[in-house]
């Protein structure tokens, strides 16, 4: 198990990450999108540099580092966006970063992460190798902190630098935020940054833990033997305690979201907004098709991540094609 920090997340925190964010990186896109003829917003964090929103917890995170942990370096855990995000930032930076990583992770995942001059340290998932216990090691071996992908101070109020950017675009907080949520880093900062937004958590199906801690009040573990899913940046076996303590008090019911749900997003997505959005990135965007979530004018959509092979996405064009989704 990996080990939290006693710090909690604050909303001066994300106001802080936010400003950092301004003077790094100029803001994405927040873009009109009609769905089931109401007027919503996109935001496309796809465009980031990395592809993907990881960027903002990993600058949040790694420029808050001691100048004795910044020589040490740092170690995280992930599938392929926050280890984009951790290695862009360290590279900046000038730290050293190592990043466990899965072996059946998407190929553009893992040569972007190498490109970007992190070591990447391979386990097997689907063996059952446990990769918190692996990267809890690679720490105490080299020094290092751990740069946890969603259970961290830091990121969650780095991810969160989103909902500020959002509300600096349109003028005012968002009515709601739907959110692909994983591990609920990002829906967490999201809460902290917007207080009078509602914020809805979409999983996929099978790996929608959040979805039942928010009904249990209690964190729920997935199941074992769960489902296979496209959706593999937001496929994690459960929210923490840092990140429940916000979700809890904070979200709508969560909800979950078929893999063809997900494709046909992902095909909407390229459609009407000329975005590749990978299948995590698109999970917010498929339950607001699917009529799974609530629609208004104030609503914002996040398009969390771009980062899919290019095999795939072929391959998902021309199946949703046959089923005649736009």
């Amino acid at each position: 198990m990996f080990r939290e920090s006693p710090r909690a997340p604050t909303r001066d925190g994300v106001l802080r990450a936010a400003e950092k964010m301004a003077a790094l990186l100029p803001p994405t896109p927040l873009l009109p999108v009609e769905i089931n003829r109401v007027r919503v917003h996109a935001k496309a964090e796809v465009l980031q540099p990395i592809g993907a929103f990881k960027i903002r917890g990993a600058w949040h995170r790694l420029t808050e580092l001691t100048p004795e942990e910044r020589a040490a370096g740092v170690i995280a855990v992930s599938s392929g966006n926050h280890a984009q995000g951790v290695a862009w930032a360290a590279r900046e930076l000038g730290i050293d970063a190592a990043i466990v990583m899965p072996a059946d992770a998407s190929k553009v995942k893992l040569a972007a992460t190498r490109a970007l001059g992190a070591e990447v340290v391979i386990y097997d998932r689907a063996g059952g190798e446990d990769r918190d216990q692996i990267a809890n090691a690679l720490c105490e071996e080299r020094g290092r902190v751990l740069v946890h992908a969603y259970a961290d101070p830091w990121v969650i109020e780095g991810q969160g630098s989103m909902g500020i950017e959002i509300a600096r675009q349109l003028g005012r907080d968002p009515s709601r935020i739907i959110v692909c949520c994983g591990g609920g880093g990002l829906t967490a900062g999201l809460a902290l940054a917007c207080p009078g937004s509602a914020i809805h958590p979409v999983e996929p199906e099978g790996w929608d833990d959040v979805r039942l801690s928010l009904e249990r009040g209690e964190i729920v573990r997935v199941g074992p033997n769960p489902p296979r899913t496209i959706c593999d940046a937001i496929q994690t076996p459960s929210t923490a305690p840092v990140n429940f303590a916000v979700l809890k008090e904070r979200c709508e019911p969560g909800v979950a979201v078929s893999d063809d749900e997900v494709r046909a997003a992902q095909r909407f997505a390229f459609a009407k907004l000329r975005l590749v959005v990978e299948p995590g990135g698109a999970a917010a965007l498929a339950a607001a098709l699917a009529g799974k979530v609530p629609l208004d004018e104030g609503t914002v959509i996040t398009l969390t991540g771009g980062n899919t092979d290019a095999e795939d996405f072929a391959a998902m064009l021309s199946a949703t094609a046959r089923l005649g989704c736009i």
